[in-house]
């Protein structure tokens, strides 16, 4: 059954297999970046998307010293669902979320580089509008592309 919600500290494990399985960053820092979540210490959003375990990962964040304005910085499913159309779903249940606290803009950034064709694709099926590219932001030759989206 596909169910979007929040995420929980019993889905940690699940959530490391989903991260490591997209090589988007080491998991063992997934811990330190949803604790201020579990602490209510940070205004975010994290969830999670089950097909009988969690499958796909989402965290979305005020950006600090904005009004309104929030960054999708990960969103990352299992190899296993990707390509069924869940990615969508868990933006536009993101979108829906933010739209209920007011959130007038999304942000989402990656990387330039080819291997990174497929996430900005999929950013732009998502009604993202190509922003910024900021060049060698992250490594020599290694730009950083910002999407933005007006929610409000």
């Amino acid at each position: 059954m596909l169910n979007i919600r929040p995420a929980k500290k019993s889905d940690l494990e699940n959530l490391k297999s989903v991260i490591d399985s997209s090589r988007l960053f080491p998991s063992s820092m997934l811990p330190k970046m949803m604790d201020g979540f579990f602490k209510k210490t940070e205004e975010c959003i994290w969830l999670t998307l089950d097909i009988n375990e969690p499958s796909m990962v989402a965290y979305a964040a005020h950006e600090k010293l904005t009004d309104g304005t929030w960054n999708l910085y990960l969103i990352a499913s299992h190899p296993l669902v990707q390509g069924r159309g869940y990615g969508k779903k868990m933006i536009a249940h993101i979108e829906t979320e933010l739209k209920k606290k007011k959130v007038r803009v999304l942000v989402v950034e990656t990387s330039g580089l080819p291997e990174y064709e497929i996430s900005r694709k999929f950013y732009e099926k998502c009604g993202f509008n190509k922003e910024a590219t900021i060049r060698d932001f992250y490594d020599k030759g290694d730009d950083k592309v910002v999407y933005w989206k007006k929610l409000s």
